[in-house]
C-alpha cells in the first residue's frame, strides 16, 4: 500500500490521494530480476551529476540522450542497452505505451546521505516511469508553481524496494518532487517518453 503523509501532520487525519496522473505499484520487479539488474548496474561507469555550477552527490548514466543543464538542451548519449530491454518492456506495458516510446533511460546511484532536490524532470520528456532498486526511498511532492503559503500541501510517498511509479499529466507538470537523503545505498532506473510540444520549457529540471 502507498503510504502518503502530510508534512504538517504525519499521523493524524486521512491520507491524501496521489496526484492525478500518478500511479504506483509495489513488487513491480521480482527479486531475481532486481538482482540481475543490480549485477550489471554496479559495473557501469557512473559519474556525478552536474547541474550548471553544482556537482551533485548522485551518480548517474544516461542512455538515449544526455542533458546540458547550462544550455538547457539534450546532448548525445549511447543508445538504450540490451540489459534494459525486459524492464523497459514491462514499464511500457504498465504505462500503456510502446517500449520504443521510451527514448531516454537514466540510471542513478544514491550513496547513503545522498539527496535529490526539488525539481520537475527535464521538459524534453513526457511520461516518466521510475523504478527503485536495492532499498526504499521517500518521494516528496509539492505544488508547482511553488510558494511557501502552500506548505501544507506537501506530502510524501514511500517508494518500496522493487516498486515503480508513473508520472504523467498533472502529476508530471503541476507538481515538483524530491528525495531526502537516503539512509541505505539505493539505485533507480527512470524511463522517459518524448515530450509533447505544448509544454513550455523550464529551468526547474533534473
Amino acid at each position: 500500500m502507498v503510504r502518503c503523509m502530510q508534512q504538517s501532520d504525519l499521523f493524524a487525519g486521512p491520507l491524501p490521494p496521489l496526484p492525478a496522473g500518478m500511479s504506483y505499484r509495489e513488487s513491480f520487479l521480482s527479486e531475481r530480476d532486481e538482482a540481475g539488474l543490480l549485477s550489471i548496474i554496479r559495473t557501469l561507469p557512473l559519474t556525478e551529476a552536474k547541474y550548471r555550477q553544482y556537482t551533485a552527490r548522485r551518480r548517474t548514466i544516461s542512455y538515449g540522450a544526455g542533458y546540458d543543464f547550462t544550455h538547457q538542451k539534450t546532448t548525445p548519449a549511447p543508445p538504450l542497452p540490451a540489459f534494459l530491454d525486459d524492464v523497459r518492456g514491462q514499464a511500457a506495458a504498465w504505462a500503456g505505451v510502446d517500449a520504443k516510446d521510451f527514448v531516454h533511460a537514466l540510471i542513478a546511484e544514491y550513496q547513503p546521505g545522498t539527496p535529490l532536490g526539488w525539481h520537475r524532470d527535464v521538459p524534453d520528456y513526457e511520461v516518466i516511469v521510475g523504478i527503485s532498486l536495492a532499498s526504499a526511498a521517500r518521494m516528496r511532492f509539492r505544488p508547482y508553481p511553488w510558494t511557501p503559503e502552500r506548505r501544507k500541501e506537501i506530502f510524501a510517498v514511500e517508494l518500496a524496494r522493487r516498486s515503480a511509479y508513473i508520472l504523467r499529466g498533472p502529476a508530471r507538470w503541476q507538481w515538483q518532487h524530491s528525495v531526502p537523503p537516503v539512509k541505505v545505498l539505493r539505485y533507480s532506473i527512470t524511463f522517459r517518453t518524448a515530450r509533447q510540444r505544448e509544454h513550455s520549457r523550464s529551468d526547474d529540471v533534473a
